[in-house]
This record gives C-alpha cells, sequence and structure tokens, in this order.
C-alpha cells in the first residue's frame, strides 16, 4: 500500500470532523524491535464484539509471528479523540479495488492532496438512522416501519418526508412517547441534525470557506428542527451518545437515531422491546433524504518501526472473511465503508423481528450518506462539528431567541473557528 505522511494538525482536521467516537482506529503503533506490535482500537459499543477483532488479530499474530499487544480505548470522555491527538497520525492506503467504491463521506474524510490518509475501517463505522417501535408509531402515528422498509424488499418510503416525521413525532409526545433525539454536542446530536440540514441544502459554510450561514437554506432548516425540537425530551440539550439508547432501552420512547447498538443491548436486557424495533432510512427533505454515515478509519503511525508487520495486519483485517466476521460478531452494528459489501447475510437474518436491520446497511443506495459539516474544508469542519454549532443555535432559537439573532451568533463563531 502506498503511505504518506501527514501532519497531526491535518489529521485531526479531517478525522474529527466526525468528533470523538469516529475517530481512526485502531491506531497502529509499531515497537522497535522486529515482531512486536502495539494497536489501540476503538472499544465497542456492542456487547461481546471486541472479540472478533482480538481473534482476528490473534490469528494473524500467530501466523506471522509477531507479538500483538491490543488496547481498546473507549470513546466515552473522549478519551479516544485525546489518543488519537497525542500520537499523530499514519501512513496507509484503501483496498477499494478489492471490495468496491466507498462513498463521498468516507472520501471527505479519509483523503486529501491526492492520496489516503488512513484505511477506512468496518468495526465502528455505522449509519445513525431511525431505530423505531413498530408498535408505538402504527399506535399513535398510523406510520408501519415494516411495510416502509419491508425485509427483503426495496424501500417503499415516497411518503415518508420530514413533513411526515414532524407530524409523528408531534403524535408521539403528545401519547407520552417521544422521538429520543437529543440537543447535545456529541456524535448523535450533531450527526442526526447535520444529515437533516442536508436534505435542505443547508451548510453553514460551504467548500470553498464562504460562510453561508444567512442563507434561505440554513434558515428553513433551523425553522423546521426547532419546530422538530419541541416534541424532543425537556432534558435533550443534556444528551450524550448513551442517554438514547438507555431511552429505547426502557421504553420511554419512540424512535431514536441510532445504529443498531441499543436493539442490540435491548435483545439482551429488554427483549420485549427489541422484538418491537425496526431500523430503516431517513426521511426525505426537499434536497434529498440524507443519512448520517460515521466513517472509522485504520492508520500505521508515522513514528512506527514495523511498518511491513502493520501495513499486512491492516491488509487482513480489510479482507471480505474478516469484514464478515467483525459484522457478525457486532450483531450488523458494523458496517463496512466498501460498495461490494452491503448485503451481507448478518443484516438479513438478524432479529427478533427478523429483517429489523435488512435495510440498516442503505443496500438499495435511496440515502444519500453524509457527515454533518460537510463539504466545509476539514479545519473548518471539525470546529463546527465538535463544538455541537447546529445543535446550539436550535437550542437559542427554541429558547426563543429571534432566528436572525441566532445566525449572527453563528456566524460569529464561525469567524472564530477560521481565525485559529
Amino acid at each position: 500500500m502506498k503511505q504518506a505522511n501527514i501532519s497531526r494538525r491535518r489529521f485531526v482536521s479531517t478525522t474529527a470532523a466526525a468528533s470523538a467516537t469516529i475517530i481512526a482506529a485502531p491506531f497502529v503503533r509499531t515497537a522497535h524491535a522486529a515482531g512486536k506490535l502495539s494497536v489501540g482500537l476503538w472499544d465497542h459499543w456492542v456487547p461481546s464484539a471486541n472479540a472478533a477483532s482480538k481473534a482476528l488479530i490473534e490469528e494473524w499474530a500467530a501466523k506471522e509471528k509477531v507479538d500483538v499487544q491490543i488496547d481498546y480505548i473507549t470513546s466515552q470522555g473522549e478519551k479516544l479523540l485525546m489518543t488519537a491527538a497525542m500520537e499523530s497520525q499514519s501512513k496507509s492506503g484503501p483496498l477499494i479495488k478489492q471490495n468496491g467504491a466507498v462513498n463521498d463521506t468516507v472520501k471527505y474524510l479519509g483523503y486529501a492532496d491526492g492520496h489516503w490518509l488512513a484505511v477506512p475501517s468496518t468495526p465502528g463505522s455505522n449509519i445513525k438512522g431511525p431505530c423505531s417501535r413498530i408498535d408505538l408509531m402504527k399506535q399513535h402515528a398510523g406510520i408501519d416501519g415494516q411495510a416502509l422498509y419491508p425485509a427483503g424488499q426495496p424501500p417503499k418510503a415516497e411518503n415518508w418526508t420530514l413533513d411526515t416525521f414532524l407530524k409523528a413525532a408531534e403524535a408521539c409526545h403528545k401519547a407520552g412517547f417521544p422521538f429520543g433525539i437529543g440537543l447535545g454536542t456529541t456524535t448523535d446530536s450533531v450527526d442526526t441534525i447535520g444529515a437533516i440540514f442536508q436534505s435542505f441544502g443547508a451548510t453553514l459554510v460551504d467548500a470553498n470557506e464562504k460562510i453561508t450561514v444567512k442563507s434561505d437554506a440554513v434558515r428553513e432548516a433551523l425553522d423546521y428542527y426547532t419546530r422538530l425540537a419541541r416534541f424532543f425530551p425537556p432534558d435533550a440539550p443534556a444528551w450524550d451518545d448513551a442517554t438514547n439508547n438507555k431511552w429505547l432501552v426502557a421504553g420511554k420512547g419512540a424512535l431514536i437515531m441510532n445504529p443498531p447498538s441499543a436493539w442490540a443491548v435491548a435483545k439482551r436486557d429488554a427483549p420485549l422491546v427489541a422484538e418491537q424495533l425496526w431500523t430503516h432510512g431517513m426521511p426525505s427533505g426537499p434536497k434529498g433524504r440524507y443519512a448520517p454515515f460515521a466513517s472509522y478509519f485504520w492508520g500505521i503511525w508515522s513514528f512506527g518501526k514495523n511498518k511491513s508487520a502493520a501495513k499486512s495486519l491492516l491488509v487482513h483485517l480489510s479482507q471480505p472473511p474478516a469484514i464478515e466476521k467483525f459484522v457478525a460478531a457486532s450483531a450488523g452494528f458494523d458496517l463496512p465503508p466498501f460498495a461490494n459489501m452491503t448485503t451481507l447475510k448478518t443484516w438479513a437474518e438478524e432479529g427478533p423481528p427478523k429483517g429489523t436491520l435488512y435495510h440498516y446497511p442503505n443496500p438499495y443506495n435511496h440515502q444519500i450518506l453524509s457527515i454533518a459539516a460537510a463539504p466545509s474544508p476539514p479545519k473548518i469542519a471539525q470546529q463546527i462539528y465538535a463544538q455541537g454549532l447546529m445543535t446550539k443555535m436550535t437550542v437559542r432559537h427554541l429558547q426563543g431567541e429571534p432566528m436572525e439573532k441566532t445566525l449572527a451568533w453563528a456566524e460569529t463563531q464561525i469567524e472564530g473557528f477560521m481565525r485559529s
């Protein structure tokens, strides 16, 4: 694989656009002595999913006679982000020719100046689309998620729009089962609002670094999201990435925006809730149907001494059989970023209810996979993302601040980002 040096600033700017839980993983740090390798991996949300990476690495290590040390790094408290910032970045290249093309979000985060900065990985990568309660959505909103997204069939979601979504949120809120969507500054909250802004064609800064906060598209998106947020839980601004999972598993809400980790925990701890969960596509907006895609990456430290072993390991972990094992071990959570790997049997067979994850990997490409703050240049996008600027705008407007004052505040914030 072709390697390329990049600076720490470029790495943090590029991958931290996805914030702490989307920073490149694993970080492969090579030891000074030949035959030794230190690997840092994201500590998975899904119970027992780490077992697959451990087994695959140990299988490779035994074959290659390499002594490997594995550390699992939590994404809670931004420890993963801090580890990345302290360690510097990798040299690597993806296996696109073998596994198929990657989506534009993966390329936006991992490709710059004519080369790849890191290898797109399967573990951790995910789509944060709706996971809804079949029974509650039918009863209170008149929406049949299984009919919109039938297992084994293409979506029938022409009428699954943002207007329908807003009406459903209001109905479920009145019934005492609000949509569990946060307004905090962690990734789940930021990814959700980012996708909905993009479905209006709303960007705060364009690809040429022009501030576009005061555009009609941003006004429309902010107005919509503020109206929607009136039907969120009252403490939504304080939510983190675990709150929505706990909310759904406890039976308190009709829908969250999340990969299948909440469903996996419910299957273990609240099986009656799990059998009513259906993962499906996003509602469409004026400019299309956008889904939040969280992309993880694998890299090799530039200061490592055993790069050949590290590269060999990444090739091993990127083979189709290894990818299939990652997906199976994570109960379908882990989502390969490669086009040829989105129809694995795990998503068709997992349950209960059987087929609940069939549409999770976007097998019919009916959604545009995106990340909040794109297409802003990474050095600006990572600050918009990490600061939760769009959710903060919503909270301010929701609390009664006039829209133009909120937009002016956001513009000032971005001007500060550009100076930093």
